[in-house]
């Protein structure tokens, strides 16, 4: 089988490339891709299996996310220098210690007391648009969402969502040409992103509130505190995965309901099954697809054995998928129990900060969707993000009765 799982234009015809992944799952479950001397890839190990990506995942003294960054595209080691103050291309123990500060914004109990409101939206937004003559779910109902939300967590005026998301698809999308025409884009809309976050950092040092900026912006306990570009960057990193994750997960879920007729009946006749749900929508559409890694030391993933500094890159989607974890893989399943699924990471140091408000966030919405608008339907073909990064899609023009 010809195997290429980074082509872009694969992804926004067909998302994620199951022939290809299925079939490496079962014979090169840790396989050595070919590179692409033009865009300046090096040859890597894709690693498809569940079992293998956990282990990766687990092991991040194996396996860095700062050595070379944790993103595929390769930089220059001057940006590099920069990226690495971002949690997500951190190691152990800088990594925990950030962490450990961030935390301080994420409990539980701060998530739960979120609930109401996020509920709340989500009847704001089919209000709104029942009132519209043309409905794009992911313009009218899944990209608004997580930008209410953000501009909750960051104090942030609800009018600045648009900014945010426009930023937020410049920088992910900079394969696609609706999002990145210019090539600068992505790192324009990066710079407005810190200043936007440096603006909001001095108001509240002057004018403290209850919300997750001023908690970061305080020492925590041993005094330790984050400094301007950690701040930044944490902002830049809420702005992306925050917002990219839940639009595309609840997009993708959608698409899924309407490919699952059945499923979708079921939803509407037991609303209780959207806790459920919001574990198989991240199994099944997996929104973040791939990040990559780097070996520390000569080492083995599964039987391969892997040399220092080799290019190592996992693939949720394939995990997600495995048919030695997951009975009937390529069935969806909103009763799916037990459902472990890698959709937010393998575990270990870089497990998704925002997991519990990303299911919350999808449990609500999609409750609200089954009360509210039980005949929604598909009124036109989906088109996907052209990214080998996020299983995205741009647009889903839907019906609503």
């Amino acid at each position: 089988m010809d195997i290429n799982l980074v082509d872009q234009d694969l992804y926004a015809r067909d998302g994620a490339p199951h022939d290809q992944l299925r079939w490496l799952r079962a014979n090169a479950p840790v396989y050595r891709h070919e590179g692409d001397a033009e865009r300046d890839w090096p040859r890597f190990w894709a690693v498809t299996r569940h079992a293998d990506v956990v282990h990766v995942s687990r092991r991040s003294d194996l396996f860095s996310s700062s050595r070379r960054l944790s993103l595929f595209n390769e930089m220059p080691e001057e940006q590099r220098e920069l990226q690495r103050l971002m949690m997500l291309n951190q190691d152990p123990p800088e990594h925990t210690r950030r962490r450990s500060l961030v935390n301080r914004g994420f409990t539980p109990r701060m998530m739960g007391a979120l609930e109401q409101h996020i509920r709340d939206i989500c009847h704001a937004l089919v209000d709104e648009a029942k009132g519209m003559p043309s409905v794009d779910f992911v313009r009218d109902i899944a990209a608004p969402l997580p930008l209410y939300v953000i501009c909750e967590l960051l104090g942030a005026p609800v009018e600045d969502r648009d900014k945010i998301f426009n930023w937020s698809n410049q920088m992910i999308g900079a394969d696609d040409p609706d999002y990145a025409a210019d090539p600068s884009a992505g790192q324009n809309a990066a710079a407005e992103v810190y200043a936007y976050a440096n603006a909001l950092a001095a108001e509240r040092r002057e004018q403290p509130r209850e919300d997750i900026v001023t908690k970061l912006l305080m020492p925590d306990a041993a005094g330790e505190t984050l400094d301007e570009n950690e701040f930044d960057l944490f902002v830049l990193l809420l702005v992306v995965a925050g917002n990219e994750t839940t639009r595309n997960a609840a997009s993708g879920g959608m698409l899924a309901f309407f490919e699952h007729p059945e499923q979708w009946r079921r939803l509407v006749a037991d609303p209780a099954l959207a806790g459920t749900a919001a574990d198989e929508i991240v199994r099944w559409v997996s929104p973040v697809n791939l990040f990559r890694r780097t070996a520390t030391a000569d080492t083995v993933i599964g039987e391969q054995e892997v040399k220092e500094d080799d290019k190592i890159v996992v693939f949720y989607s394939s995990a997600n998928r495995d048919e030695d974890v997951f009975a009937d893989p390529y069935v969806f399943d909103i009763g799916r129990t037990p459902n472990p699924h890698i959709g937010f990471g393998g575990g270990g140091a870089h497990f998704c900060l925002g997991n519990h408000l990303a299911k919350l966030e999808l449990r609500v919405l999609f409750e609200v969707l089954a009360e509210r608008l039980p005949n929604l339907a598909q009124a036109g073909p989906a088109r996907r993000l052209r990214s080998n990064f996020i299983n995205g899609i741009k647009d889903l023009p839907v019906t609503l009765a």
